[in-house]
């Protein structure tokens, strides 16, 4: 009586109850398919890694006398769909049963909820032994509330886990929040950690990749692959990181510069996207590091926000509001991405660093994707689902249940307020103030119109002013609109021109 496993790319947990013991009547069936790489076109990085972790993890489970199927890219016997797949595998082993791990994605889950509905054989959803939360435990947090605030949901979790908390059940240090000691520019001392991450050379895995036709973009870097492959790299590189990253990665957190790729960020997204870490043991060694000394709690907090936080609150609002969340786009924003989305090459120091970067490594941190290549994108009016598939494609963490709510509502405000209680919109002001990209740029930062004035500057004010009747009456853009209404009619109106004139040729900025 045979039961077939299905375990997806970004399942790779060796730590899951499905794997405590052996069992002779269990299979467990992987596939590399052509519906994973195409249902947007991937960075080369994305699909390589995951595919290499994937074949590792399928490795690791067979030395543990497990039975496992693995169905590569090229296998003549690969029909590509998922679900083509599993009906052969349950004729091929006459399989009485089929088991699966709660997809994280809406679009996976629906496909094998619909397939399994229509099954002569038993089927079930096991949990992925993974998040904090339920897929609902948020929605039912927030209740009816037309607003969400990923500060209630945390300060919640924090409470519920005893994470950070004193012995009178008050927050470590006196506060819940210590963003205002992490808001530094990094001077170029302390210097960026040495990336002490294994190289792999798969060459001709991606030669395999490329035969078979997929499309992606971006850099391969085939033959010196940076990202972990299996849990033991990923605890190495957590380690690393609390020992080195930690101490600094608070101050610094929302710092950028073209001297440094990963300052002090953990790069640990894609190794707890995929599972091979689970977010407690991260929390937990982080705590631990503020605990017995080496890191400052401002830091610690930052980081247990980020994951406890804003992780967990996203993956909320994910699976309360699809599939309709896909479409949100509350400020009509249509323009389709600049041609140097794909290159990189624009004269804007900041987004040809920042896009250049992503295209090379497939990541960027949090504050080059949302105040750098978001902002622009909110400012300049881009179309959010554009984006979203940008994004999606392009950066190694990516998976929708975590991207989408970033890139539509924190990102784009195109949920319209739901997420976050405004828009992240920002002028050169703030990336000056944040990084030393404006150093050399063609354009000038202070300047508001004029052929080498910052982009930034125009379509920022222009932004404020054309979606005045939706946001003027939001008190944390008050001031916002204070600034705005001081400038002079004549100012406004060549603000307003200069925007329109930038976003008629945007390709040749």
């Amino acid at each position: 009586m045979t039961t077939l496993r299905l375990i997806l790319g970004d399942q790779l947990n060796p730590c899951h109850s499905w794997f405590a013991e052996p069992d002779a009547n269990v299979v467990h069936v992987m596939m590399e398919i052509r519906q994973e790489t195409d249902y947007v076109r991937h960075h080369a990085q994305k699909i390589l890694a995951i595919f290499a972790a994937m074949r590792d993890f399928a490795a690791q489970l067979k030395a543990r006398g497990h039975r496992v199927r693995y169905v590569a890219i090229d296998d003549a016997s690969n029909r590509q769909p998922l679900t083509g797949n599993l009906d052969a595998l349950i004729v091929h082993y006459r399989v009485a049963a089929v088991e699966y791990q709660a997809p994280d994605e809406w679009r996976l889950d629906r496909q094998l909820a619909e397939w399994a509905a229509g099954l002569p054989i038993p089927c079930r959803m096991a949990d992925s032994e993974h998040f904090y939360t339920a897929r609902g435990e948020a929605a039912a947090f927030f209740g009816a509330r037309r607003q969400w605030r990923q500060e209630t949901l945390y300060r919640h979790l924090r409470r519920q886990h005893g994470i950070l908390m004193d012995e009178n059940g008050e927050p470590a240090g006196g506060r819940w929040n210590f963003d205002a000691d992490n808001r530094q520019r990094w001077p170029g001392d302390p210097p960026e950690p040495d990336d002490a991450r294994p190289e792999h050379d798969h060459s001709r895995l991606w030669q395999t990749i490329v035969g078979t036709g997929v499309s992606s973009f971006g850099q391969p870097q085939a033959d010196a692959l940076r990202w972990p492959l299996n849990r033991a790299e990923a605890l190495a590189q957590l380690r690393a990181f609390v020992e080195h990253g930690l101490p600094h990665f608070g101050a610094y957190q929302d710092a950028m510069s073209p001297r440094a790729r990963r300052l002090f960020h953990s790069l640990l997204s894609f190794a707890l996207n995929v599972k091979m870490l689970n977010p407690r043991e991260v929390v937990d060694a982080a705590v631990s590091a503020w605990r017995e000394g080496p890191a400052p709690l401002a830091a610690v907090e930052g980081f247990t926000r980020q994951i406890l936080g804003w992780r967990e609150y996203v993956r909320g609002v994910y699976w309360a509001k699809m599939p309709g969340y896909r479409d949100s786009n509350a400020l009509a924003h249509s323009l389709p991405l600049p041609r140097w989305f794909w290159d990189g090459d624009t004269g804007m120091r900041c987004l040809s660093h920042a896009i250049g970067q992503s295209l090379e490594d497939a990541y960027a941190h949090h504050i080059q994707r949302l105040m750098v290549i978001g902002n622009f994108g909110l400012i300049a009016g881009l179309s959010p689902q554009a984006l979203h598939e940008w994004y999606l494609g392009v950066y190694i963490d990516a998976f929708e249940w975590v991207e989408l709510p970033n890139t539509l509502g924190m990102s784009q405000f195109a949920d319209g307020g739901l997420l976050g209680s405004k828009p992240y919109a920002g002028s050169a002001a703030y990336i000056g103030r944040m990084s030393d990209y404006c150093a050399g740029c063609r354009y000038r930062p202070k300047l508001r119109i004029g052929p080498n004035a910052c982009p930034f500057n125009a379509l920022y004010w222009n932004f404020f002013q054309r979606h005045r009747a939706r946001l003027a009456d939001n008190p944390r853009l008050a001031l916002v609109y204070r600034q705005l209404d001081k400038l002079p009619e004549t100012e406004r109106a060549a603000i307003i021109a200069r925007a329109a004139a930038l976003q008629a040729n945007l390709d040749s900025l």
